[in-house]
């Protein structure tokens, strides 16, 4: 199941919040994008796993990825395992992606930094031919991704470029508020979290636009690499 991007999240949400816009691009543009979620989110204090399932899917189907996976690994206690990292290579290998998308590498929930490195560390792993992997019963190729890029989450991380979504901000905002239960809702009697304030909801617009004041654009989504990134020539650059 070849895939151009591989999106990966510690979280249900992290996806779409982090880099939602960027993948509705990608899709508009004919790229494919899969997304695979670390942890059910059960420690969330709105909601429940189940609900963040629906949820999830919910927002896929607004996004337009062709696949989304939960690996079901224990929220809150992610760690840089063995066990945890073979069942990220597995996914890599699945889905041979060009580039990879994974969580900012500093960040309010502890998950996020610990998601970003236990990603990094499988994608360079998954390009080992000595480490065998079965998926299905089926042996698996090796395989490793051109890039690793992170998204910027809780944290105003500086970031090394920023993608365009002005035309694809609309389209992340749903796919967010399709976790209904986890964001905004002055009818909800849940208690209130840092996430589920107005200010918030209104954060997605305001840094989209913030990032694109910088950069020229309406609104854009910004990315830390752990690579130079090189370029043929300017023909890609907005001016």
């Amino acid at each position: 199941m070849k895939t151009d991007i591989l999106a990966f999240g510690a979280h249900p949400d992290d996806v779409e919040l982090g880099c939602g816009g960027t993948i509705a691009k990608m899709i508009s543009e004919g790229k494919t994008c899969a997304i695979v979620d670390l942890t059910r989110g059960e420690l969330g204090t709105r909601g429940t796993d189940e609900t963040r399932k629906i949820e999830a899917g919910n927002a896929a189907k607004i996004l337009g990825v062709s696949a989304r996976e939960n690996l079901g690994m224990k929220d809150g206690f992610l760690i840089n395992s063995e066990e945890y990292q073979m069942e990220i290579v597995k996914m890599i290998r699945k889905y041979r992606p060009e580039i990879v998308l994974a969580n900012a590498i500093d960040d309010r929930h502890p998950d996020h930094a610990k998601g970003a490195k236990l990603v990094s560390d499988a994608c360079f792993l998954a390009g080992l031919r000595k480490i065998e992997t079965q998926l299905d019963g089926e042996n698996q190729e090796v395989w490793r991704p051109k890039q690793i890029f992170h998204y910027i989450q809780w944290k105003n991380i500086k970031p090394e470029f920023v993608i365009d979504i002005s035309e694809h901000l609309d389209k992340k905002i749903e796919a967010c508020m399709a976790f209904k239960t986890q964001f905004y809702d002055p009818a909800s009697n849940e208690p209130v979290t840092p996430i589920a304030t107005k200010d918030f909801f209104e954060s997605l617009t305001y840094r989209a636009q913030d990032l694109g004041r910088l950069s020229g654009v309406t609104y854009a989504e910004g990315f830390t690499s752990e690579k130079l990134i090189a370029m043929k020539n300017f023909d890609g650059i907005v001016w």
